[in-house]
C-alpha cells in the first residue's frame, strides 16, 4: 500500500477540502495538524511515506532532509514554487516535486486587512471594547496619505489599486521597475529611498531570493517617517527583524503590521507579541477556504497522476528520464 503524508494541517481541514477518496484503496493517507522542526523527529516521521503534501513552505526540506527518507518518491508542495525545497537535491535523490496552481488576491486582501487594522487600532480597540473601555486610541486616516508599494507585480498592483481607490497617490519601487510599468498601475516609480522618506505607508510584495533578503536593514528603516507605518506580507528575511523591532521599540516608525516571520511560527517568547505598536497575524496570507480548495484538490490530483505514471505540474520534470528516479510505483 502506498503511504502519503498531509503535513502541516493547522485547522484541523485538508480532508474536506478534496476527495481524497479518489486516490482509491491502495493509498493510505495519513494527516499531522502539528509542526515539528527538529529534523530528527521529522526524518523519523517520515521515513514511511511514499509521497508527501506540503502546505507552502510552514516544513523546509533541504537535500539532508530528503537524504533521510528513503521510501520517498513525490514530494507535493501547495502552489507553482516553494523556495524551502531543494529542488536540486531532490532531482539528484529520485524525488518527483510537484506543485499546485493558487488563486492570487487572498494575500493583497489581508493587506489592507492589515493596513487598516494598524492605521485605525483595530485589533487593541477590539480589546479595550472588550475590558469595558471606550475610545482609547486616535487613528490615521488614509485619505491623501501616501501608499509606497515595494514590489509592483500581482500582488502589488492589486494593492496599489485599491490605494488609489482610497485616495492615496502611490509611489513604487523595484530593482527592474520601469517607470511605464509604474504608470500601468496608476502608480509614480521612485528609488527606493524616495519612497521610504515620502511614504506613510509602506508594504512590501517581493519574492524572497539573496537580492531580497535583507532589503530593508537598519539605513533604510531609517529613512522612514516616524508616523509612517510598515507592511510586510511577502517573506520576513526581506526585512532585518531585529532593526525592526529597535524602530519599533524607539518611536522610529509609528508601526508595522506582519503576517510573515523570520523563524515560523513565531516563538513564544518573540519581542513582536509584546510590542503594541504592531498587528501580528499568523501567516494568513493564502489562508482561505477558497485558496485551500485549490491547493488541496490539484495535491490529490498530482498525487493519482503519479501513481498513475503520468506525472502533471512537475516542478523537476528533468528528473522523471534519469537513472535515479524513484518512480511511481506503489
Amino acid at each position: 500500500m502506498a503511504k502519503v503524508a498531509v503535513l502541516d494541517d493547522y485547522q484541523g481541514v485538508a480532508l474536506e477540502m478534496a476527495d481524497w477518496r479518489a486516490l482509491g484503496p491502495a493509498v493510505d493517507v495519513q494527516v499531522f495538524r502539528d509542526h515539528l522542526k527538529d529534523e530528527d523527529r521529522l526524518a523519523d516521521r517520515l521515513a514511511p511515506f511514499h509521497a508527501i503534501v506540503a502546505m507552502r513552505e510552514r516544513t523546509p526540506f533541504p537535500t539532508r532532509l530528503l537524504e533521510r527518507l528513503p521510501a520517498l518518491r513525490l514530494l507535493v508542495t501547495t502552489g507553482a514554487a516553494n523556495a524551502s525545497i531543494d529542488l536540486d537535491g531532490a532531482t539528484r535523490l529520485g524525488i518527483l516535486v510537484c506543485g499546485t496552481r493558487g488563486l492570487k488576491y487572498p494575500t493583497a486582501e489581508l493587506t489592507w486587512g492589515l493596513i487598516l487594522a494598524l492605521t485605525r487600532h483595530i485589533p487593541r480597540e477590539d480589546q479595550a471594547t472588550r475590558r469595558g473601555h471606550w475610545q482609547t486610541t486616535l487613528g490615521v486616516g488614509l485619505q491623501g496619505k501616501t501608499l509606497g508599494v515595494i514590489g509592483l507585480g500581482t500582488l502589488g498592483s492589486q494593492v496599489a489599486a485599491i490605494g488609489r481607490a482610497f485616495g492615496m497617490p502611490v509611489i513604487a519601487w523595484s530593482q527592474h521597475l520601469t517607470a511605464e510599468r509604474a504608470a500601468e498601475c496608476g502608480a509614480a516609480l521612485v528609488s527606493k529611498e524616495g519612497l521610504l522618506r515620502q511614504a506613510d505607508v509602506v508594504t512590501i510584495h517581493l519574492k524572497l531570493s539573496d537580492r531580497t533578503q535583507g532589503l530593508l536593514g537598519p539605513r533604510e528603516l531609517a529613512l522612514m517617517k516616524p508616523t509612517a507605518f510598515l507592511v510586510n506580507t511577502s517573506r520576513g528575511p526581506i526585512v532585518d527583524e531585529g532593526a525592526l523591532v529597535e524602530a519599533l521599540r524607539r518611536g522610529a516608525v509609528a508601526g508595522a503590521a506582519l503576517d510573515v516571520y523570520d523563524d515560523e511560527p513565531l516563538p513564544p517568547d518573540h519581542p513582536l507579541r509584546r510590542l503594541e505598536n504592531t498587528v501580528i497575524t499568523p501567516h494568513l496570507g493564502y489562508v482561505t477556504r477558497e485558496g485551500y480548495e485549490v491547493f488541496y484538490r490539484d495535491a490529490v490530483e498530482d498525487v493519482r497522476a503519479f501513481f498513475d505514471g503520468h506525472p502533471v505540474r512537475a516542478l523537476n520534470p528533468d528528473v522523471t528520464s534519469s537513472p535515479g528516479y524513484r518512480g511511481s510505483r506503489r
